[in-house]
């Protein structure tokens, strides 16, 4: 891994099974580019491709060709890599009852360390087509997603990208890896919310595209509300309330929230910070579910205060939660703890002359155009959150201080009334 970052040979934009990357980077840089695209009057189209059990059909003479000629390992380490690769054998086994054992002549090993790794160094050259045809791509394991940013005034405006895939299909077919052309799905965004589609060329992809998608989890439609995506949040978790509702009598209050934080509080957080901006309407719905599961680990009945509840246990209010989880990215970013990705979104601010603020750790917030669009950009959304911190926030020394006074902070605003 030092060579590999030492020699900056892995793919910068392959989030899987990386230090410091996740879903959530991956889904913000993507949605970040399409809706600066879309802020300035474009339209964007993303696709994401399948590839049927990709980890199951890497050719180990292509692996290791690889490992030699594109990442540079040799000697013994070649041989030590060869050997863990070969010769492997695997059988089925039920109970007592066990198959024949059968030589594992591809793939590699998942459930391992190395597996991972060993994938995302086959898929390198793919970052190569991606960038010939000028394409914006981003990868988590096998999960590929394609976007093209692209003005209707254009000539062929999507030929690049129909033409990318073309070579990725090609490409695949040449390493043994099976591209799933009906589970691949499309979907197109807009400057604004309207439901009308452009009259564009996709080709095969015409057929595939779709008014909403999931994507790394999160349900993703073509007017960027994040409805369909709270929709489903909302309707798991009291799902799983009612669930808890049967062995809560069996619980201790303790161990009830650990419950609780487990099967309903980590749904509301799941990739929330791609809801900064959204309407409060679909806020509030993620607000019900917060105010229930509140109400259900106090015993409190159904409309009793809820502010004062939530205060008790401490927990921040849905809004604050997404804020929370923004300028959590941004001080990361900020202290290389987060993708680079990330980091080239933000830019200190440089002011034109010798001021004061030039010592307050600040931001430069990039211009938008679009309420529902470039505001809602992590690149714009993060520098302008950031700058109204306290300068002490700004200047903590670990992300262990920076949550424990960003959480102080945003407790003091959530409920600066409470008790008066």
């Amino acid at each position: 891994m030092d060579y590999l970052n030492d020699s900056n040979l892995s793919e910068i934009f392959q989030s899987g099974f990386k230090p410091f990357h996740s879903t959530e980077t991956a889904l913000v840089k993507v949605m970040n580019d399409i809706l600066i695209a879309t802020d300035h009057g474009k339209y964007a189209v993303l696709v994401l491709l399948d590839m049927t059990a990709a980890f199951d059909t890497v050719d180990h003479d292509l692996l290791i060709s690889r490992l030699q000629h594109c990442v540079g390992i040799s000697g013994l380490a070649l041989l030590w890599l060869k050997s863990y690769l070969f010769n492997r054998t695997f059988c089925v086994k039920l109970g007592s009852a066990s198959s024949s054992v059968a030589p594992l002549l591809w793939g590699v090993p998942q459930g391992s360390i190395l597996g991972p790794l060993l994938f995302s160094l086959y898929l390198l050259p793919l970052g190569a087509i991606f960038r010939k045809h000028g394409v914006p791509f981003h990868l988590y394991a096998d999960d590929c997603q394609l976007y093209l940013p692209f003005s209707l005034s254009d000539s062929l405006p999507t030929r690049p990208l129909l033409d990318c895939l073309t070579d990725v299909k090609a490409w695949m077919a040449k390493n043994f890896l099976n591209f799933n052309d009906r589970k691949t799905e499309a979907i197109l965004f807009g400057p604004n919310r309207s439901s009308h589609t452009p009259d564009v060329d996709l080709a095969a992809l015409t057929s595939q595209l779709k008014s909403s998608i999931t994507n790394l989890g999160v349900k993703i439609d073509s007017a960027l509300t994040f409805d369909d995506h709270v929709n489903g949040v909302v309707k798991s978790a009291f799902y799983h309330l009612r669930r808890l509702s049967k062995v809560k009598p069996f619980l201790s209050k303790r161990d009830l929230e650990s419950v609780i934080h487990a099967f309903i509080t980590s749904r509301l957080d799941y990739c929330n910070s791609l809801l900064i901006g959204v309407g409060q309407g679909t806020l509030s719905r993620l607000q019900l579910v917060q105010n229930a599961a509140a109400r259900f680990l106090t015993g409190r009945r159904k409309f009793d205060h809820i502010t004062p509840i939530l205060a008790s246990l401490h927990w921040l209010p849905i809004e604050f939660r997404i804020r929370f989880k923004v300028l959590l990215l941004v001080f990361k970013s900020l202290n290389s703890l987060a993708p680079v990705y990330l980091a080239d979104l933000l830019k200190p601010h440089v002011p034109t002359r010798s001021l004061r603020s030039a010592e307050q750790l600040l931001l430069s917030v990039p211009k938008s155009r679009r309420k529902l669009r470039g505001d809602r950009a992590f690149s714009v959304a993060a520098p302008m959150l950031w700058n109204n911190l306290p300068l002490h926030i700004r200047q903590a020394t670990s992300v262990p201080v920076f949550k424990s006074l960003l959480k102080t902070y945003f407790y003091s605003l959530a409920f600066n009334s409470v008790g008066n």
